[in-house]
């Protein structure tokens, strides 16, 4: 080879060294930059200033950082609780568009508390009696559909966590037969609840109602028939006496 060739191919190939050493040097320099600010921010948890040069250093810099973790998680988890039992207080007092926002705060911290979601729905089944549309479509429009339909996902979603729900079920038949005029979907929901709940009066009257609403009067007499023996209150029972006759009469 003549030197002038060699001389060429010698620098081509140290430079390709130096670039190669380059990425290697770059990406090395990377890799431990992420690991020392890593050690940093580790080490701003931890019992000393500085960052961490031995592993005993670092494992009472990760203890120190666990344990705020614990801290926040148990801030949080009483932060929840906290805004369920304003939630509540606030249904006491019939603020139901205030406890739909507290039990919204509670519920984002503890999403799995069925409780939670049933409380949800049933200020928002509230809620929707007072949600007019001032200068809109009145009493029953758009605002208070969108509150009962925040009440039927909330119910909905109350059951997907404890199937079992008994309450959950319950309210649902409420607002399926007196709001939603949806009274199937009402019944389906009261067989649910009367698995537990086989001999509530109430439920029975309920589904009465629904089968008058069917226009089934003499399931809806039987119905009457199974619940007014079981009842309790007075005013219940002659309720539920006046509406058997009257449907007695229709047929």
């Amino acid at each position: 080879m003549k030197k002038g060739a060699f001389k060429k191919a010698l620098c081509g190939f140290i430079g390709f060294v130096l670039i190669v050493g380059g990425i290697v040097f770059i990406l090395y320099y990377d890799k431990n930059k992420e690991r020392l600010d890593l050690a940093r921010e580790i080490a701003n948890y931890g019992p000393r200033k500085g960052v961490p040069r031995s592993i005993e250093d670092l494992k009472r810099a990760i203890a120190a950082y666990e344990k705020l973790q614990e801290q926040h998680v148990k801030d949080a988890a009483q932060t929840g609780v906290y805004w369920k039992i304003l939630g509540s207080r606030f249904q006491d007092k019939q603020m139901y568009f205030e406890a739909i926002e507290a039990l919204k705060h509670a519920i984002e911290i503890t999403p799995n508390d069925e409780t939670l979601h049933y409380l949800l729905g049933l200020n928002a089944a509230y809620a929707a009696k007072s949600a007019y549309d001032y200068g809109g479509e009145g009493a029953i429009g758009a605002r208070a559909l969108g509150y009962f339909n925040l009440a039927e996902a909330a119910y909905l979603r109350s059951m997907e966590i404890e199937p079992m729900y008994n309450q959950a079920s319950f309210a649902l038949a409420v607002l399926y037969i007196y709001e939603l005029n949806r009274p199937e979907e009402g019944m389906r929901q009261l067989v649910i609840y009367m698995e537990n709940r086989s001999g509530d009066a109430g439920a029975m009257f309920m589904m009465a109602r629904a089968s008058y609403m069917l226009g089934r009067y003499r399931e809806a007499v039987d119905w009457y028939d199974r619940g007014i023996p079981l009842a309790k209150d007075n005013g219940q029972k002659a309720e539920a006496e006046e509406n058997r006759r009257y449907i007695l009469g229709l047929m």
